[in-house]
């Protein structure tokens, strides 16, 4: 058993204490003591995380962020001599030279993303904004190499403690903002569709929207079949999230009462598991999110308790406090949509903090590290270079036994028009992904 010395015991330091131990080292085996005599006299493998160091234990600084209440600006001395950046660093006597559990806590909360900030045009948090782009350890899964040190620090003070070996996993997840290009749209959006495609003279994608319409060809976004075939081949279990919130004009899918969309719906869930992708203008307003679940839980037949938000929408803490009032428990919107890497610095799926509410929730945060968008759109990658920017991210995931976390869109494996090659990249991706193979790090 492992003693942990604290001379406060609060709702941060329990929090931030627990999700180490347990969501990434996988033990259980610890007690919190506040009282420093019972401490001392513990003759087991122990340690203190305080101000100041003892003779007794193993010693961690204490920089005093778990002990704080409320949200401010924080001097983080920030230590990048190494190999892995160091927040909350310190010249105090101590068995490392940083505080790791407050810079745990710093990034698992997002507390950056709880003071004042910028925001893009779709009303989120930008990369720019981060701490991880602006000290260029955005493609760094510090969280889990910081927890890798106090593992490290653990066993060489004390061999009698095992931590059970963590395994890597690789989790795809396909986003259905459109199921199909020119199918099943209705009278209206079809020919609204064709004039728009005429006075862009755009007549290659014309003469694709006829032949999809007159049935000599597939819908370029009807991949599904060869998603489904991916699965088989690679024995992956990819998740599949579902728009299906009102028509608007960031929400453009088929109504959730079309037939073909239903049946749709139903045959993925046979073989895979589906979850709740929240529309657009439903991120501040509880009720669209509310309607928009029970949709697809009429569908399907089952409870839904997996989300991600459409554009990435994610203000902290509203959208998890409502998706928490939905019963979700599972949510995948954690990462940026303008470049690839570890938006909350982890690679590991991890208990949401509620910062303003000082509490743990009854929510996963299950963070994405790429997606095909980022690197076409935003980057504008070309195919070997996206290939090559995916394996190195993939490399940090599997190098940290983390969770590799892919975002695709079904209308992106059309391998067609603007997303001809993209196929060929998502392949790449799983079989890099699956591969027992890494690069060294």
């Amino acid at each position: 058993m492992l003693l942990i010395y604290l001379p406060k015991l609060t709702p941060r330091n329990r929090y931030c204490f627990k999700t180490i131990f347990k969501t990434y080292l996988n033990y259980n085996d610890y007690e919190f003591t506040t009282e420093l005599e019972h401490f001392l006299q513990f003759k087991g493998p122990k340690i203190s995380y305080s101000s100041k160091p003892f003779e007794s234990g193993v010693h961690f600084y204490a920089s005093g962020l778990l002990e704080q209440k409320g949200i401010n600006q924080q001097n983080i001395g920030i230590n990048k001599d190494g190999e892995v950046i160091k927040l909350f660093s310190t010249k105090q006597k101590a068995v490392l030279a940083y505080d790791p559990f407050s810079a745990v806590f710093y990034m698992l909360s997002r507390y950056e993303e709880y003071l004042p900030h910028l925001r893009d045009k779709f009303d989120r948090f930008t990369v720019s904004e981060s701490l991880a782009k602006r000290e260029g350890f955005l493609q760094v899964a510090v969280v889990d190499r910081w927890v890798n040190e106090i593992k490290a620090v653990l066993q060489g003070n004390f061999p009698e403690l095992e931590f059970p070996k963590r395994t890597y996993r690789f989790i795809p997840t396909i986003d259905i903002d459109n199921a199909y290009a020119y199918k099943q749209k209705g009278f209206l959006r079809t020919i609204g569709s064709i004039v728009r495609t005429i006075s862009k003279l755009d007549f290659k994608r014309l003469l694709l929207q006829l032949n999809v319409l007159t049935g000599r060809r597939s819908d370029p976004f009807d991949t599904f079949n060869y998603l489904l075939n991916l699965q088989k081949k690679f024995h992956i279990k990819p998740i599949y999230f579902f728009l299906l919130g009102d028509y608007g004009l960031n929400d453009k899918n088929l109504s959730h009462e079309n037939g073909h969309f239903r049946s749709l719906i139903k045959s993925i869930a046979d073989y895979a598991e589906v979850g709740i992708h929240p529309s657009y203008n439903s991120n501040k307003d509880k009720q669209k999110i509310n309607r928009e679940i029970r949709r697809l839980e009429d569908i399907v037949k089952r409870e839904i308790v997996k989300s991600r938000q459409h554009f990435l929408k994610l203000s902290l803490p509203e959208t998890y406090r409502n998706l928490i009032e939905e019963d979700i428990l599972e949510d995948y919107t954690m990462g940026f949509a303008a470049e690839p890497g570890f938006r909350a610095g982890t690679c590991t799926p991890y208990p949401f903090y509620d910062l303003d509410g000082e509490v743990e929730c009854n929510l996963k945060v299950f963070p994405f590290q790429v997606m095909e968008s980022t690197l076409k759109y935003y980057l504008n990658r070309n195919i070997p270079q996206a290939i090559e920017e995916i394996k190195k991210i993939i490399d940090e995931v599997k190098s940290n036994q983390g969770t590799f976390i892919s975002l695709w869109h079904n209308e992106s494996l059309s391998d067609e028009m603007e997303w001809k090659g993209w196929r060929y990249v998502y392949e790449e991706l799983i079989n890099y992904a699956v591969s027992e193979s890494t690069k060294a790090q």
